[in-house]
């Protein structure tokens, strides 16, 4: 009933209309059921799971069949989101569901033979959890944590360093540069009992770098990017897309034509299809205003300073209402990870 009373306090469902997301291909093998991350590189799709199988990463075909597995090049601790940049592979190590961790990482790979090494991070307010890295056209990275109030933290190398510039093995301490709001949707789809539409599970831009996606596990939000400002842009108004019914999506990534690809965790189910939203950055014109009203909804992103503590009614009321189920989704999680 808790449940009930906030989705209804919140903001309408995004709803596909003009948009139609297909079956790009399914994945069969074993090793993707905890699939996490995805990224594209030269037209080839990458793919890596968290929950114990991040110790390496699927490179897939068109069928999404893995043509061949690439050892992580360190231990990771819990691998959440991926990306790229330079033709390098960057894996985001930032998941912490127990907020215990005193650094987090990237870690580089180079897609030819695997090979690379660790990029610590510390956060200057104490352990978050992050499924969702974002890396910008110049290669700052923006990580966004997940957080059960609704409110996300956003954070980036001090000194705006890119993943080039980044110590290795560090740490480089990050700065805390915004929060991202999510207001709760009525997008079906997610883990049970959390209110999946707002908690971030991954992060992708564009190879042309002109849009920013973010994920929840109901909706994805396109944001236009300008000068290739990533966190700027996440300032503006999203485009906001309902994703069809997923048990756990936490990935998503672009083609080089503007595709946006998004995949979910099984989940204890049958392996889920990777879905394809064609064309995904024309839903953004360059000027930040939505194209097509069907394609949008209520539900908004706020950037604010870091000592800028304000909180949306709907995250007060969430925070509420998930005391029990953010405890749940942590044990579950936990005894996942190893």
């Amino acid at each position: 009933m808790l449940v009930a009373a906030v989705l209804a306090a919140g903001p309408a469902t995004a709803e596909p209309g003009t948009v139609r997301f297909e079956t790009l291909c399914t994945p069969s093998d074993p090793g993707l059921e905890e699939l996490s991350g995805l990224t594209v590189i030269d037209g080839v799709t990458y793919a890596i799971g968290d929950g114990g199988t991040d110790h390496r990463l699927a490179v897939l075909d068109g069928q999404c069949a893995v043509s061949r597995w690439l050892d992580v090049p360190v231990d990771p601790f819990d691998v959440e989101d991926l990306g790229s940049y330079g033709g390098d592979l960057w894996l985001s190590d930032t998941g912490d569901n127990q907020r215990r961790r005193p650094t987090v990482a990237l870690t580089r790979m180079t897609p030819s033979d695997g090979q690379g090494e660790l990029y610590r991070l510390v956060y200057p307010d104490g352990p978050h959890d992050a499924e969702t890295l974002l890396i910008e056209p110049g290669g700052r990275p923006v990580i966004i944590t997940k957080d059960a109030t609704g409110m996300s933290g956003i954070y980036v190398p001090e000194g705006d360093r890119s993943v080039s510039e980044l110590a290795s093995p560090g740490p480089t301490p990050l700065e805390k540069v915004g929060e991202l709001a999510f207001t709760p949707t009525t997008t079906p789809g997610g883990p049970p009992i959390i209110v999946g539409s707002i908690l971030a599970t991954g992060g992708a831009v564009s190879i042309d770098g002109s849009v920013a996606a973010v994920r929840t596990y109901n909706d994805v939000y396109l944001f236009p990017i300008e000068d290739g400002d990533v966190v700027e842009a996440l300032t503006g108004e999203p485009v906001v897309v309902a994703v069809p019914d997923q048990r756990q999506g936490e990935a998503l990534a672009f083609d080089a034509d503007g595709n946006l690809l998004l995949a979910s965790e099984a989940a204890g189910g049958p392996m889920p299809p990777i879905l394809v939203l064609e064309d995904a950055t024309s839903l953004v014109r360059s000027d930040s205003a939505a194209v097509g009203e069907p394609n949008t909804s209520e539900a908004t992103t706020e950037l604010e300073g870091p000592s800028d503590s304000r909180w949306t009614l709907g995250a007060l009321a969430v925070a509420a209402v998930l005391i029990l189920g953010s405890i749940a989704y942590a044990v579950r999680s936990a005894l996942r990870r190893r």
